[in-house]
């Protein structure tokens, strides 16, 4: 009779033990990945010294502490007639770096009279080795890794870009 008993009392704890378990598992949640659509903010045209014409672009404008610290990070692509301008507050030596970016980039360092200075081609994606401009810039555009030798562009080509709404 004891031996009953004793299967009894250690059947109704097992079973009260199961039964908490089972309380205690989390629901399973779905990871939705991070989706950063671009957002057309103005348009850039990149022009050679002679002021004839060589593209225009859609371009996201980052401006800010959050947006020059952030840029293309996270993105899955940018288009081929996309762009991203920084703009800074004054001419210096800017550096950029590919952490957590996934797209190869070409970089390409702007003087204050809006004329190419510099260039970083084909940034690899993640890498965060240092891609210095070399020589002061105020504004850094980036697009897509290739398209500055597709496009032909060269030191003392030109910008100019408006903001849309």
């Amino acid at each position: 009779m004891r031996m009953s008993a004793f299967k009894i009392v250690m059947l109704c704890t097992l079973g009260a033990f199961y039964f908490q378990l089972q309380g205690c598992k989390e629901e399973q949640k779905t990871i939705k990945p991070l989706v950063i659509e671009f957002k057309k903010e103005g348009q850039l045209i990149l022009k050679k010294a002679n002021d004839s014409i060589i593209k225009s672009i859609d371009i996201e404008i980052a401006d800010d502490d959050y947006q020059t610290q952030t840029g293309l990070m996270y993105r899955d692509v940018l288009g081929q007639d996309q762009g991203m301008l920084f703009v800074f507050p004054e001419a210096d030596y800017h550096s950029f770096y590919m952490k957590n970016t996934k797209i190869a980039l070409d970089i390409i360092y702007i003087d204050a009279d809006k004329k190419i200075v510099s260039f970083q081609k084909n940034a690899e994606p993640f890498n965060e080795g240092s891609l210095p401009s070399n020589v002061p810039a105020k504004y850094v555009l980036e697009i897509n890794a290739g398209l500055s030798d597709q496009w032909q562009l060269e030191i003392g080509d030109k910008i100019e870009y408006h903001r849309v709404n």
